[in-house]
């Protein structure tokens, strides 16, 4: 275990909102951040000491980034492995590269998961429209195709309601390195962020319920509408993934809730602060950005407990064109990423609600 003091460089692979928001905790605990990424004037580099433009694979940029820093961390989960490789031969690096070799790709994501005895939807892997048919046969339909790799915000996936979508769909995902999921009919999304320090010490934020919007996080409730059962049995999960893969920072742990699955089975994992944590700024004394800088630094672990309930909205797209109106409203905490060019479907911001506890 090695603890960085304050005054140390962190520094963060990615450049986006999530790394922004990261190197805002990292500045209120005393820390630097150096930024590495391909892009220019990125929301993380904003707020950030330093920046380094360059590929993922270069190994010449990625070697002088090293030594500039004291430890490195990432802000979205599709870096690529001998990326965290070269770096980890120079420098601390958390998550491991172990961690991304498990979660970049569904089919060994999954199958690590059963393998802890965790449920999720059935699935098989496929590489072929016939083998994907066949499958089918076996977990029935509906069901949903999905490039093992690289798909987030509904991308790289695609519904089969019948034989009939199958050809269509296989061609949408154009890959042949596919994996075929029953389909769940659930009731709620909810989430769970846990945080594991580098000497094993894991707290975890109480499970949020997630409601989408054209695939994309539209609202988070925290914390989410289950039962004391269901929210125990979701934290033991979490818990459970995160030793096992001897994680240190936050990961975020998906979840289908359904009234006719007695189940809990997990959707995904994201090794990363997430969209359903953003909540935790305002309402939690450590938010999840403050817990993964503690975790990563080798510092105690914050707080994860709060009271009431809070709220968060995305602002998307045009969503943020409400800037100034929403700034009027006395209960609402606004979060501007600073993008300057503002897209249908792009995360612009967020804003957080606070709402006493219901007696």
């Amino acid at each position: 275990m090695k603890t960085l003091s304050p005054g140390s460089t962190i520094g963060m692979l990615g450049g986006g909102q999530l790394g922004r928001m990261m190197a805002m905790a990292a500045a209120k605990l005393g820390f630097k951040t150096h930024i590495f990424c391909p892009e220019k004037n990125n929301p993380a580099e904003q707020v950030s000491d330093k920046a380094t433009h360059a590929d993922y694979d270069d190994e010449i940029a990625l070697k002088s980034f090293a030594g500039s820093v004291d430890v490195v961390t990432y802000e979205f989960e599709n870096i690529p492995v001998p990326t965290v490789e070269i770096l980890s031969n120079k420098c601390l690096v958390f998550p491991s590269s172990k961690v991304l070799e498990v979660s970049q790709d569904r089919l060994s994501e999954k199958t690590f998961l059963n393998e802890l005895g965790i449920e999720t939807a059935p699935f098989r892997a496929v590489a072929t429209k016939v083998e994907a048919i066949e499958a089918l046969r076996e977990i029935s339909y509906p069901a949903v195709l999905k490039t093992r790799r690289f798909g987030y915000d509904g991308k790289g996936q695609a519904i089969v309601k019948s034989q009939n979508d199958v050809s269509d769909a296989w061609d949408t995902l154009n890959s042949d390195k596919v994996i075929l999921e029953g389909f769940i009919d659930f009731d709620i999304e909810v989430s769970v962020l846990a945080v594991r320090g580098q000497n094993g010490e894991i707290k975890c934020f109480d499970p949020v319920e997630n409601q989408h919007k054209n695939h994309i996080l539209d609202v988070s409730i925290a914390p989410a509408r289950i039962s004391d059962k269901l929210k125990q049995l979701a934290l033991d999960m979490a818990t459970k993934i995160v030793s096992n893969l001897e994680y240190v920072g936050v990961l975020t742990v998906e979840f289908f809730v359904s009234s006719n699955d007695p189940m809990l089975r997990v959707n995904e994992i994201a090794p990363r602060v997430h969209n359903s944590g953003h909540w935790t700024i305002e309402a939690c004394p450590s938010s999840q950005f403050e817990q993964h800088i503690r975790a990563i630094c080798g510092l105690p672990l914050g707080e994860t407990s709060f009271s009431g309930e809070a709220r968060m909205t995305n602002l998307i797209g045009d969503d943020i064109l409400q800037y100034e109106k929403l700034l009027r409203s006395s209960n609402a905490c606004v979060h501007h990423y600073g993008k300057n060019e503002i897209r249908a479907g792009r995360k612009m911001g967020h804003v957080t609600r606070l709402y006493p506890k219901k007696s």
